[in-house]
């Protein structure tokens, strides 16, 4: 049987130079406000990466 234990959410994004630091404040607390990832807070390890090229 298949379990799941951790799941990695990988965002790459193209912004503007002047919204970098917005994208980053928003991915900083995004996982609060995230219906899915509160569902599954304490039961699956949930890890996001930002890259911002």
């Amino acid at each position: 049987m298949l379990v799941i234990k951790r799941i990695r959410v990988d965002y790459r994004l193209a912004v503007h130079e002047d919204r970098r630091a917005d994208a980053e404040r928003v991915h900083d607390i995004h996982a609060r406000f995230c219906p899915v990832a509160r569902s599954l807070a304490g039961e699956i390890d949930i890890s996001t990466h930002l890259e911002l090229p």
